[in-house]
């Protein structure tokens, strides 16, 4: 990275670059249903046609985006109850498949209702491999131990996707140290029986279906927004 060319200054009529962001398909082959507080409606097969009527958009753009950013939840919690979990994923996997440039995969809740973290982190839904690695920077490689890292779609422009995930009771195993430790900070913060409620905190973020960065990964992020400061790049930040 340190060694590319400056691209110049910008010009502000000028389109540098697009991308693509779509989230909460949360496919499953149900009839509709409701959200959790049964406040929205939730149509749960249908989703698959929205994400393809997106990807054709996508595809046919005259100046195509770069890459598209998928911000987790790709198939709803639902799919476990019914033992679809895998089927369903493959379902959707291969509907981005029809996608003509680079997607880029970001995990929720409902990833986590599904899959263990150690299932995900051998999935497709690991995009990783798409990082860019600064040469000479390795304070800007990512631990193995949350799934982060960042990519350059453009001169200039760095993405950092995060795991906000990272610090959280879904997805790991319950004997754990860090599930112990998630929990620990749960019921410091939600004294409630239904740890998903947040009835009655000041602090509502506290409830499981939520997760959290740990001080390891905030730590890396702020060596890459160092690594971009001092390159004057700019930076979007990219979480479910």
């Amino acid at each position: 990275m340190d060694d590319k060319p400056d691209p110049g200054p910008l010009s502000e009529s000028s389109e540098l670059f697009s991308f693509g962001v779509i989230a909460d398909i949360q496919y499953a082959d149900l009839e509709d249903g409701y959200n959790f507080q049964g406040s929205r409606r939730r149509y749960y097969s249908h989703s698959l046609l929205h994400l393809q009527c997106a990807i054709e958009h996508w595809n046919k753009e005259s100046s195509p985006p770069c890459c598209v950013l998928q911000l987790g939840d790709i198939i709803d919690g639902y799919n476990a109850q019914y033992k679809a979990s895998e089927k369903s994923l493959e379902l959707v996997l291969n509907t981005f498949q029809t996608l003509k440039v680079p997607v880029h995969h970001t995990w929720g809740n409902h990833e986590f209702y599904n899959f263990s973290r150690d299932y995900l982190t051998n999935s497709k839904l690991n995009t990783r491999f798409l990082e860019d690695q600064i040469a000479r920077h390795p304070e800007t490689m990512p631990s193995e131990s949350y799934y982060a890292y960042h990519f350059v779609p453009f001169p200039k422009f760095r993405f950092i996707l995060l795991d906000a995930y990272d610090m959280s009771v879904l997805g790991v195993d319950q004997s754990s140290p860090k599930f112990q430790q998630c929990l620990k900070i749960l019921r410091e913060h939600n004294p409630n029986t239904e740890l998903n409620s947040p009835q009655g905190l000041s602090e509502p973020q506290f409830v499981q279906f939520n997760g959290g960065f740990s001080q390891e990964q905030l730590n890396w992020l702020n060596e890459v927004l160092t690594f971009s400061d001092r390159n004057q790049e700019k930076v979007v930040i990219v979480n479910c």
